[in-house]
């Protein structure tokens, strides 16, 4: 079923590429039951397992059932070619395609090497330049395999279509992208059609070779590296040179991970050694410490080249191009490195590096490695450095560092608008990977800006995002931030569960930041419920642990936290040192929010007359800030205290004012003690301001699991989707349903829909 008249000798090995990078609908499918038990994924390894499947939960089953312990884990990459791994349904679809008419198996064949690994929407072109009848097609729709659209063929899944492909002999595949090499003669098709006509050589040509790097290289240029990377990888494999393959695979690597296909990254990148990439790789699933060494290590070497070429007297700032500019982007990931071991000596051996080269960092490294050392005027100028490099456009990286900057400052608003311009920036690259990372520290933006409902789904899509893309150490910090949301909220199933997987997979890789932060989570919810010897406890642990363990930015924004629970406990005197350092911060950085949380402390430490003059100048800096739930827990204490000493008229404006915020952010917990204390001052059922509506009732989680349960997911699917597990889902519905007075998912889809009129 020849589409051109084929060359005789035999192609190359073809196989099926690994699965394309794409949006992942079907990552909300759980794996059949039993595979979890007889295989115990990592939620990472699920999520990509099930992507790597294409969806079929039969094809996850197989494939998770020969994975290597170390692949179960996370610490290897997935197989090259889960097609192989599933004989069983690749052999059955392989059956459905072979009977098919021969004319019919022609047009899929070419519609499948049109479409994968890379799109070249070339299909009807090809179609008529060869003059093929599509009412062949008719077959493939009878038998429920394919159907024609105006925009060519859809085939009923990917194992389809990669059997269609693979049931062609080498010599009709090669015919095949021949075919539609001719067909693509426009001017920005050129990188596809150089595709094609790689795909069709019959072994190494170092013409081809030259011609696919140079289309890489477009298509990078053109912000398409999926496209890159297959168009290098494939240039590697035509190139004689080995020394040349080498570095077309680190190419190829880089690309795929920026284009969000970690495991296609990591299993290009383990042959050839590369300190840059390997470290880039272990800093988002590996050990933090290690990935600081290596790319630390690749720092020197790019900045060693450039001052050696690019500026031989060595004088020069580098923020350039070439092998200066790989330096500059090289240290901004090893200064996240050291950001997440929480060591002061990794920052201090980065900035001496940034030094010695004439590298200008990111001002987050020397900010940080400043306010550790206690130097705030220092770690202000340089966080506020970082911090103004938020304009639209520019390195997503870069933007990112201005976020998390801007964070460190209290400046939740600039904080925001940097992250969405990250977001936006890597979209714009295709530069899938950096998006979650953008997410990762969004989320906590629109939390303390009064968006609590939009940062928890947030959170929750970049934790799915960072999975998906082989990036499990952001998956990390984003367990912990969830568990910091859920113990602001009140959810204690969900704290715990979100707070041990963080710190179980934090402690085994080195990673300080999201280990302290799911501590901190955990104290907060000890907090919240009263248990102020618990809280106090973890705090004053937190406050100890080292390196990989702790971390000291979370140590000082716990601050506030651990004064409260002191106070509560009667211990102070530890509680008044750990303020006056907050206070130093708070009056260093300007912060209206880090000044009302210091003045809120003194009023904790104080009494009387001289505590509401403190809550008074606490809520007066609240007003100039941001920290809306922050500012409500103020109101809390303020409305208590005001309550002992009989200021009752003011006592109840400031309760009812924390409550409609604790409605607004569904913290029921808090809520519950809003209404305690105004019971206490004679209200019989002290209720919200303004109408009552369903999102009032329920914490934010259990809001997103009640609309799930009503639009008919079960609870296994509701627990793959929040990446929970089906148990923390049963609670959740026992709570809604309690909560809201009914006994069925039937009153829970009547409520629902009423309360969305």
């Amino acid at each position: 079923m020849s589409v051109v008249t084929p060359v005789n000798p035999p192609q190359l090995p073809h196989r099926l590429p690994p699965p394309p990078t794409r949006a992942w609908p079907s990552l909300d499918a759980p794996l059949p039951e039993g595979v979890r038990a007889d295989a115990p994924l990592s939620e990472g390894v699920r999520v990509r397992v099930l992507r790597a499947a294409h969806g079929d939960p039969r094809a996850a089953a197989a494939l998770a059932s020969v994975l290597t312990e170390r692949q179960l884990t996370g610490l290897d990459p997935l197989p090259a070619e889960p097609a192989a791994l599933a004989p069983a349904l690749l052999h059955a679809h392989r059956g459905e395609v072979r009977a098919l008419p021969d004319d019919t198996r022609l047009l899929l064949l070419l519609a499948a090497a049109d479409q994968y690994p890379v799109p070249s929407h070339a299909f009807l072109r090809a179609v008529t330049a060869a003059r093929l009848d599509t009412r062949h097609l008719d077959a493939a729709e009878a038998a429920g395999l394919a159907h024609t659209t105006p925009g060519g063929i859809v085939f009923r899944d990917a194992w389809i279509r990669g059997a269609a492909y693979e049931t062609a002999s080498a010599a009709d595949r090669r015919a095949a992208h021949q075919l539609l090499a001719r067909v693509l003669r426009g001017e920005s098709e050129g990188p596809r059609r150089s595709w094609h006509r790689g795909a069709a050589a019959l072994g190494p040509s170092r013409r081809l070779a030259a011609e696919l790097r140079q289309a890489a290289r477009d298509a990078r240029g053109s912000g398409e590296p999926a496209l890159a990377c297959a168009l290098a990888e494939r240039a590697a494999v035509l190139s004689p040179d080995p020394a040349e393959r080498t570095r077309l695979l680190v190419r190829a690597a880089a690309d795929a991970w920026r284009a969000g296909d970690g495991d296609r990254a990591r299993r290009l990148t383990a042959p050839t050694g590369d300190d840059a990439l390997g470290g880039l790789l272990a800093l988002r699933a590996g050990n933090a410490a290690e990935a600081f060494d290596a790319l630390l290590t690749a720092t020197v070497a790019h900045a060693t080249v450039a001052r050696a070429s690019e500026d031989p007297s060595g004088t020069g700032r580098y923020t350039g191009d070439g092998h200066s500019g790989a330096a500059v982007h090289l240290l901004a990931r090893a200064t996240e490195a050291a950001v997440y071991t929480g060591d002061l000596r990794r920052c201090r051996e980065a900035a001496a590096v940034a030094d010695r080269f004439g590298i200008v960092p990111p001002g987050t490294l020397g900010g940080l490695a400043a306010a550790f050392e206690g130097r705030y005027d220092d770690a202000r100028e340089a966080l506020e450095f970082a911090a103004g490099r938020c304009g639209t456009g520019g390195d997503p990286t870069l933007l990112i560092h201005a976020g998390i900057a801007a964070l460190l400052l209290g400046d939740h608003t600039r904080a925001a608008a940097a992250t969405v311009r990250a977001a936006a920036s890597a979209r714009g690259r295709g530069e899938a990977v950096t998006v979650p990372q953008a997410m990762e520290f969004r989320v906590y933006a629109d939390f303390w800006t009064g968006r609590p409902r939009a940062a928890e789904a947030g959170a929750v899509e970049a934790l799915r995002q960072a999975y998906a893309t082989g990036q499990d150490n952001g998956a990390c910090h984003l367990q912990a931030a969830l568990a910091m949301f859920a113990a602001i909220t009140g959810d204690e199933e969900v704290c715990r569960e979100r707070a041990e997987a963080a710190r179980s997979y934090a402690l085994a890789r080195g990673l300080g930041l999201p280990a302290a932060l799911a501590m901190f989570a955990l104290a907060v919810l000890d907090l919240g419920a009263g248990r102020y010897a618990a809280s106090a406890a973890r705090l004053r642990a937190l406050a100890g642990f080292g390196p990989g363990h702790g971390h000291r930015a979370i140590r000082h924004i716990a601050t506030p936290h651990y004064v409260e629970a002191a106070v509560r406990t009667g211990d102070t005197r530890v509680a008044r040192a750990a303020h006056a350092d907050y206070d130093h911060w708070a009056r260093t950085v300007r912060s209206p929010d880090d000044l009302a949380l210091s003045a809120r402390c003194r009023a904790l430490l104080a009494t009387g007359e001289e505590a509401v003059e403190h809550y008074r100048t606490a809520l007066d800096l609240h007003a100039s800030g941001t920290r809306d739930f922050e500012r409500a827990r103020t109101e809390l204490l303020f409305g208590a205290a005001l309550r002992r000493l009989r200021h009752r008229t003011q006592a109840r404006d400031r309760l009812h004012s924390a409550l409609e915020a604790f409605e607004h952010f569904g913290s029921a917990h808090c809520a519950t003690q809003a209404r305690a204390e105004l019971r206490a001052l004679g209200e019989r059922d002290p209720s919200p301001r303004g109408p009552e509506n369903l999102a009032a009732r329920l914490t934010a989680q259990q809001l997103m699991v009640a609309r799930m349960a009503a639009e008919g997911a079960t609870n296994r699917e509701i627990a793959a989707r929040l990446l929970l597990s089906p148990r923390t889902i049963d609670h959740h519905l026992r709570g809604v349903f309690t909560r809201l007075g009914i006994r069925s998912r039937i009153e829970l889809v009547r409520l629902l829909g009423d309360g969305d009129d």
